[in-house]
């Protein structure tokens, strides 16, 4: 790939804006869901559905795909997944039935995982060490803009127009980013170019994730659901040990274990996801059902952390770029976790300045960890490895929500039981909350300790292994 300025600032922007794209078309959906529901005359679990399969279909792929683009050329795979999500997102603007909806969206997460585990390694291998920090700054700002514009504009949207024009809208985008993609990427990716494709652990790894995933998701939904997560363990167990007995794995344990960075830095990634995920769920529920604040007035209040978040990433990855990434991503979890435990104070009569303080901090302090902890990870490891790279990235945080969601599931089941969720059963509803803020707290801690462990004192920042291609 030619190492010209201009060629690297197109490849910015084009990954840029379906890094964009992507979070808003999943984070905008969530606001659409009644009115789907209306039209279609759809139940609970239909609509749940229309959630889950895009994180089913992100999550089982991502490994895989990396894998498969470091092979075969991470620019093939790119440009295919923005076809695949435009043709899904205009069948999803004509969808007939719930159920084809349902079809369409499986297919769109296929997309986004696509793209997903191949941008950030295309980025990676078009940036020089000493630059990538700020341009990974950019493309996370870009994710928490698109995260904070899905819920806002596709409410105006259905306000104005109907829910299909979420999708409608998003198709000339895409298009324009193709043809833009087609025109200014220019050469090919693949820096594992000729070696096999690891077919039986991929088909390992996606049994196991699938069963865990939707035994985890469907825990209130089937009895069978913990069963069905525990069989998901054992045989991502067997996935493991497969992994370590062949020599080219998708996922590459030994190389991984061997490697502080790369090991600690995931492993921060995930405990940082899993402490924070859960605080917009229980913000939400506080706001409306035990302030009584209007559904409009809690999207304006909760939209301050990832405006904070994507004002912020920018910056650390300047700062990336210039010191150590590793303690700024340590600054970055350490602040997320004191808005954790801040947040263990709030009761019924607590001020909204406390709110806005714990989502402040909690902004601050994800913007200035995600970008520099990207930046050390992807500097750890060789090119070859690049796709397998950002496809772990993004898996940890999939985990980390997964966990995040597991422990609510679990908590709000021991307080409330089959409670709703509603002013009358308002305190036990803040005494689970309470514990949630004190475990996520708890995690947030963990993960500091590993992003510590990441590098020794008297270690100088590892440089990356080789010159950008």
């Amino acid at each position: 790939m030619p190492g010209s300025a201009k060629s690297s600032s197109s490849t910015l922007w084009v990954i840029a804006a379906v890094q964009f794209l992507t979070p808003f078309m999943f984070s905008a959906i969530g606001v659409a869901l009644p009115s789907i529901g209306k039209e279609f005359s759809a139940g609970a679990v239909q609509l749940g559905l229309v959630e889950m399969v895009y994180i089913l279909a992100v999550a089982l792929l991502l490994l895989p795909i990396g894998r498969y683009a470091d092979i075969h050329g991470r620019k093939n795979i790119f440009l295919s997944g923005i076809v695949v999500i435009t043709a899904a997102t205009v069948s999803l603007a004509l969808a007939p039935t719930i159920g084809l909806l349902i079809f369409f969206r499986f297919f769109q997460g296929i997309g986004a995982a696509m793209i997903t585990s191949s941008s950030l390694a295309i980025l990676s291998s078009s940036y020089p060490p000493e630059e990538r920090g700020k341009a990974l700054g950019v493309v996370v700002s870009c994710v928490y803009l698109g995260i904070s514009a899905g819920p806002l504009l596709a409410g105006l949207m259905i306000d104005f127009l109907g829910w299909r024009w979420i999708f409608y809208c998003a198709v000339p985008v895409e298009c324009i980013i193709l043809l833009f993609a087609l025109l200014r990427l220019k050469g090919e990716w693949a820096g594992a170019r000729g070696e096999p494709f690891d077919w039986t652990g991929s088909l390992l790894y996606i049994i196991a994730l699938f069963c865990i995933i939707v035994g985890v998701l469907q825990v209130q939904a089937f009895s069978g659901a913990w069963w069905l997560a525990g069989l998901g363990l054992i045989v991502m167990i067997i996935f493991l040990a497969f992994e370590t007995s062949i020599e080219f794995p998708i996922f590459p344990l030994k190389k991984i274990i061997a490697n502080k960075v790369f090991a600690l830095s995931n492993i921060a990634t995930w405990l940082n996801y899993a402490a924070s995920f859960g605080i917009t769920f229980f913000f939400s529920i506080y706001l409306q059902v035990i302030r009584g604040i209007p559904p409009k007035i809690t999207g304006f209040i909760l939209i301050t952390q990832p405006l904070l978040m994507a004002l912020c990433a920018p910056i650390a990855g300047r700062l990336a770029d210039t010191y150590s990434p590793a303690p700024i991503a340590t600054t970055g979890m350490a602040l997320c976790t004191v808005a954790m435990a801040c947040a263990t104070f709030i009761n019924s009569t607590s001020s909204i300045l406390l709110i806005f303080a714990v989502l402040i901090i909690m902004g601050i302090g994800f913007g200035f960890f995600s970008t520099p902890n990207t930046t050390a990870i992807m500097a750890s490891i060789d090119k070859q490895e690049y796709g397998m790279a950002a496809s772990v990235i993004a898996t940890m945080r999939t985990f980390g929500m997964l966990t995040a969601m597991t422990l609510i599931t679990v908590l709000l089941s021991w307080f409330l039981g089959k409670q709703p969720i509603a002013p009358e059963t308002g305190p036990v509803f803040l005494v689970a909350m309470r514990v949630a803020m004190t475990v996520f707290s708890l995690l947030g801690a963990i993960g500091i300790v590993c992003s510590i462990s990441r590098t020794r004192k008297d270690e100088k920042p590892k440089p990356c292994k080789q010159d950008f291609a």
